[in-house]
């Protein structure tokens, strides 16, 4: 089971923070997420960023036990 970080919108939708999903590919992690956090979740998840372990990520990379994915909704603002 890989650990998931989810940030911003995509905790909001899931109502946690960081949780441990079964999968064995990144797809596969994040069809399991939409499972457990329903609809709203997967309707956030199509506006994210996927990483694993720090690197950007595509729906087919191989996932394991050791492997942190981390959702990362769009970000804005900032100051000038």
């Amino acid at each position: 089971m890989a650990r998931v970080r989810l940030f911003a919108a995509a905790r909001e939708a899931a109502g946690t923070a960081a949780d441990t999903l079964a999968g064995d590919t990144i797809s596969d992690v994040l069809e399991a997420a939409v499972a457990k956090y329903g609809t709203h979740f997967g309707v956030v998840l199509t506006t994210c960023k996927v990483w694993l372990n720090g690197e950007e990520a595509i729906p087919s990379m191989q996932v394991s036990d050791e492997d942190e994915v981390a959702v990362l909704p769009p970000v804005s603002g900032g100051s000038q």
